[in-house]
């Protein structure tokens, strides 16, 4: 049994509708089929090989201390991934990808031979209901299938292929010239089978899809290797049909290892969907917001009284929680949960995201919706009745409800964003009302959330401690970065959640004192915050430090650009779900800032060129 490998040693394959997590040792430990949140038949990623798993590699790569050895990237601007592979006898180069979908979800593996000649081995268990269900593999017209409870996956290849001990073996040799292909489709287990695919067309049909995408992107400034790639990466996490976008294409990977801190992110948040799409907007792609808008109207209905904080990526409303105890968890970090209790919970801020996306987007040319107008006129109805009330806030903690300062700094934006568009003729509204309300807001959490003997917003009303999440307070415009009490906020966030790095953690968890989230254990440093800090120095006129820490956090990347959720500087390793939109939406923004900080703009400018990014 091989050894978990680290999350940073994952890559990333999809089809805008589900995912693959392939690993750097030729294996594919996690693919949900056929969409995100579908249950994985391969999920050796929270369990081991005997959960599902499909390697590809050099025979010489299954034996204990052989020399094998592979190196890996994405063919230019895609997602396509490419790992070398050198033997003693020879090289072979292995191309994997997932076609945007036509009909069924394909995983196509191409293997080369580039010199020599090499022994390989491709080994498919599939473990549909996440590792549990142990499927019938058998021969159907002259094609391989597994079929167990609703599923079923077939897999092509031009090989001779056998079954053994419930997995799909096939053992075979390349040589300098010579290309074998594999094809795992899916279909439902009482279907038709899917059609046999072509798959160097559907290779050069994935590339020129990438390219033609990738081609709208209008930033150019530094860092655009890096923030192409988060641009990809977030793409990859929008659900095609639908418009929705998962947080993360992953569950349960801890925030610690061995601890309980393990969530399902499968689905779309309104404050993650919302900040992904400003990220987008920012960097030239519109089609995504009116996509994203368009599920809005389906999943709030008619009812933006009862607002959900997420959503399933259709727009489903029941996300119950539940536990796998099947699965032992990565590195045994259990439960392995799927769905998600925080979909009950009130969040004050999402309005705030919610609205600066809609106001970027008009903003930004996207074309205007009479549906969504009424939706927003209805958003900052209710919120003007319930934005007093104490939420869970930004970070779903699951201890007593509080006045966080974030949540109430966001209900702000929420109506200051109304009031521009109003002022633009872009919808109508009282506007008295509605600067009588912004003025009422913030004048509440500058009396309220604001400790003036340690000169620093606080996390809630009459909290001792301090939040990362103060770090928007000048990037959203609530104050100016030239007042005393940001500089302040800022140096106290600094003082009590940074690293020696620079990194930030989100808040004090219960092992470094308060416990305020509900939740025993500690987490590790959260990437988002850490970028927000790099807003924050560069706004206040830390430039120089801003662009110090923002190469730090790059250089945490993987070698094929990604992020987790969180980053852990004492064991050097990534943490939480993975890729996290959150993270790779901290990539651009603090990108777009800089540039244009750089660039010679004030900082009340690039404010209002980026400040929704976030």
């Amino acid at each position: 049994m091989k050894r978990l490998p680290r999350i940073e040693q994952y890559g990333l394959i999809g089809d805008m509708q589900t995912s693959a997590h392939v690993c750097d040792d030729g294996s594919i430990d996690w693919l949900c089929l056929p969409r995100f949140d579908s249950p994985a038949p391969f999920a050796a990623l929270l369990g081991s090989e005997k959960h599902g798993a499909w390697r590809i590699a050099p025979a010489a790569a299954y034996q204990e201390g052989a020399a094998a050895s592979a190196e890996r990237r994405y063919l230019g601007e895609s997602l396509v991934l490419e790992t070398v592979w050198t033997t003693s006898s020879g090289s072979v180069t292995v191309t994997d990808f997932m076609p945007p979908r036509n009909r069924a979800p394909q995983v196509i593996r191409i293997v080369e031979g580039t010199a020599g000649q090499v022994s390989m081995v491709s080994a498919l268990r599939a473990r549909p209901g996440y590792g549990r269900i142990s499927p019938w593999v058998h021969e159907a017209g002259g094609r391989m299938v597994a079929e167990g409870g609703e599923d079923a996956l077939w897999l092509d290849t031009a090989t001779e292929q056998r079954e053994k001990d419930g997995a799909i073996v096939c053992s075979f040799t390349v040589a300098a010239g010579d290309s074998v292909a594999f094809v795992l489709s899916w279909s439902p287990s009482h279907g038709c089978p899917p059609e046999i695919p072509e798959p160097e067309a559907a290779l050069e049909a994935t590339l020129a899809f990438w390219e033609n995408w990738t081609s709208q992107c209008t930033y150019t400034g530094p860092y655009r290797d890096a923030v192409l790639r988060s641009l990809i990466t977030l793409k990859a996490m929008t659900y095609a049909p639908s418009g929705g976008i998962v947080a993360a294409p992953t569950t349960s990977l801890p925030e610690e290892l061995g601890g309980k801190r393990n969530w399902d992110y499968r689905y779309t948040w309104l404050r993650d969907a919302s900040t992904t799409l400003a990220a987008l907007l920012g960097s030239g792609f519109r089609q995504e917001a009116g996509s994203f808008r368009r599920w809005l109207l389906r999943a709030v209905a008619g009812d933006p009284e009862n607002l959900q904080i997420m959503y399933g990526i259709t727009g489903q409303r029941d996300l119950s929680e539940r536990e796998l105890g099947w699965l032992p968890g990565y590195e045994n970090s259990a439960p392995v949960r799927i769905g998600n209790g925080a979909a009950d919970q009130v969040q004050l801020d999402v309005y705030g995201y919610v609205i600066e996306t809609l106001c970027l987007a008009h903003e930004s040319g996207v074309a205007p919706c009479g549906d969504t107008t009424v939706l927003h006129q209805r958003l900052v109805e209710h919120l003007a009745e319930r934005w007093q009330m104490p939420d869970e806030g930004i970070w779903e903690v699951r201890g007593e409800r509080r006045h966080f300062v974030h949540s109430k700094i966001m209900a702000w934006v929420a109506v200051d964003r109304t009031i521009r568009l109003v002022e633009a003729g872009a919808m109508e509204a009282d506007l008295f009302a509605l600067i009588e309300l912004r003025e009422a807001i913030h004048h509440e959490v500058c009396t309220r959330g604001f400790d003036p003997v340690r000169n620093t917003f606080t996390q809630s009303y009459g909290s001792q401690e301090v939040d990362a999440a103060l770090l928007l307070i000048p990037r959203v415009g609530f104050l100016p970065p030239d007042d005393p009490r940001v500089i302040g906020t800022v140096e106290a966030v600094r003082r009590d959640l940074s690293t020696p790095e620079g990194f930030v953690h989100r808040y004090r968890t219960a092992g470094k004192r308060t416990g305020i989230d509900g939740l025993t254990g500690n987490e590790g440093t959260f990437l988002l915050c850490s970028f927000m800090m790099v807003d924050a120095l560069a706004l206040t006129g830390r430039l120089d430090e801003a662009r110090a820490l923002f190469d730090r956090l790059l250089a945490l990347r993987t070698d094929l650009g990604l992020l987790a959720e969180e980053y852990d500087p004492t064991s050097g390793r990534q943490l939480g779900n993975f890729p996290q939109a959150y993270s790779h939406i901290g990539v651009i923004g603090s990108a777009l800032l800089l540039q244009q900080l750089g660039a010679g703009a004030s900082a009340a400018e690039a404010d209002v060129l980026v400040a929704a990014s976030v």
